[in-house]
């Protein structure tokens, strides 16, 4: 198993689940100083995880560091014939990449294109309601920011979110996954954005082989963790 210069070399695959992906990242995390509270009081460390199959993730990793727990809306943009492959992502504020070299190698035509970003666009506007209800988004100015997923393939997803994150103005991204392709892990690195990945197997194909247990994550249970964490949200 091939492991990036972030990764954590005491990491044993498959995880069991997403909550021991969870545990182990959070572990990892926590070794590396981030905690919730600045020696004034003030919480420092807010964690957001991309919904759905990051919030199982992020529950633990807000859990075990003491932390706010809030969701960052992004849609993958999926070929229209291969939905699971992702020619891009968008998310909240206009937010949007597009992999170009794709698009044009599989000869993805503009019509497509768009039709696929109006349902997605329709889909993360249906989320923002359901997830929050009423609830504003956390305020991340100026605190540090851990960005969780249960996974990077492509890394498309991420990328867009961790644009949009940037624009908030927060003190410190961290892009924080139990595992993912090294060149995902790459491509989020040249953002200018910390990125802690556990492990980098190889070959990989896709996030779900890498777990012995993954069921999709239903909205309710996103609703739920949410729901957990309301008391803790920080203005």
């Amino acid at each position: 198993m091939k492991r990036g210069p972030e990764c954590n070399t005491m990491v044993r695959l498959p995880f069991a689940n997403r909550e021991a992906a969870g545990r182990a990242l959070a572990a990892e995390l926590a070794r590396r100083g981030l905690h919730r509270a600045t020696p004034s009081g003030e919480v420092e460390v807010i964690v957001l995880a991309l919904p759905r199959g990051g919030v199982p993730v992020g529950r633990e990793v807000a859990h075990a560091l003491h932390a706010p727990l809030d969701v960052v809306i992004v849609r993958k943009l999926g070929v229209p014939w291969q939905p699971e492959l992702a020619m891009g992502a968008i998310a909240g504020g206009g937010f949007q990449t597009l992999d170009e070299g794709l698009v044009r190698e599989l000869r993805v035509s503009r019509e497509e294109i768009a039709a696929t970003l109006a349902k997605e666009r329709r889909e993360l506007e249906r989320r923002e309601k359901l997830y929050r209800g009423h609830r504003p988004a956390i305020d991340v100015r100026g605190r540090t920011v851990v960005l969780v997923d249960d996974g990077l393939a492509t890394g498309s997803t991420m990328l867009v979110a961790a644009r949009y994150v940037k624009s908030l103005q927060p003190a410190r991204l961290v892009v924080a996954v139990p595992l993912g392709s090294a060149e995902a892990c790459e491509r989020i690195r040249a953002e200018a954005v910390e990125c802690v990945c556990l492990a980098t197997p190889e070959p990989f194909v896709a996030v779900g082989e890498w777990y012995a247990d993954f069921p999709q994550t239903s909205d309710a249970e996103v609703q739920q963790a949410l729901e957990e964490f309301a008391g803790s949200r920080v203005s």
